[in-house]
């Protein structure tokens, strides 16, 4: 029994799918506003001068803050139809290969689980992803345990899943956010590419 930790956006997808999902769930008003008072922040993220971690935290709290949770989700179970089709062929042959074999399947993203967890479901797959935390009926525009990059991916699946268990561990990763977790495996493929273990 084997188990594959795939990051999503720019692993499993030809791009970046949280940006979309601001521009299409954030009322015009709210990215008028949002794109002044987080150009500094961009630019910053643009310069390397701050995290993708950080930057994500605060664009979500000024997306998300104070909006409707029901609404919210809705727009992401919405958003979560069109996801098959930026899905990279060799991703798909990679999962596909990994589901015939009958291994695990866990999807690990920095990614919003209000569109993720529809995609996952449909495709039977694990989750661990970065989750929007909620007051009643209203989002905090916080994450639910914090960003779900670096350190925190690897932290959560060693959480989440005892792998001493598994025959064989594969991981599957684009950037720097996803070391710790291809650290995890006896596989660990950057872009693609096989890495020495």
């Amino acid at each position: 029994m084997n188990i594959a930790l795939f990051d999503f956006d720019g692993t499993i997808t030809e791009n970046d799918t949280y940006t979309p999902f601001i521009h299409l769930s954030a009322p015009k008003w709210r990215r008028i506003v949002c794109t002044v008072l987080l150009f500094p922040v961009i630019l910053m993220y643009k310069s390397k001068l701050l995290g993708g971690s950080r930057t994500r935290s605060i664009v979500s709290f000024f997306a998300f803050c104070g909006r409707n949770k029901k609404e919210i989700y809705q727009q992401g179970a919405d958003y979560a139809h069109t996801l098959d089709k930026h899905v990279m062929s060799q991703a798909y042959e990679r999962l596909q290969w990994h589901k015939a074999q009958g291994d695990t399947i866990v999807i690990v993203s920095a990614s919003l689980d209000a569109y993720l967890r529809p995609w996952c479901e449909k495709h039977q797959y694990h989750l661990i992803c970065a989750t929007l935390n909620t007051k009643g009926k209203r989002l905090t525009g916080m994450y639910k345990g914090g960003d779900c990059s670096g350190s925190e991916k690897a932290r959560r699946v060693k959480s989440k899943f005892n792998l001493d268990v598994f025959d064989t561990v594969y991981a599957y990763g684009d950037t720097i956010e996803d070391k710790q977790m291809l650290a995890l495996a006896d596989f660990g493929f950057l872009n693609w590419q096989q890495i020495q273990q």
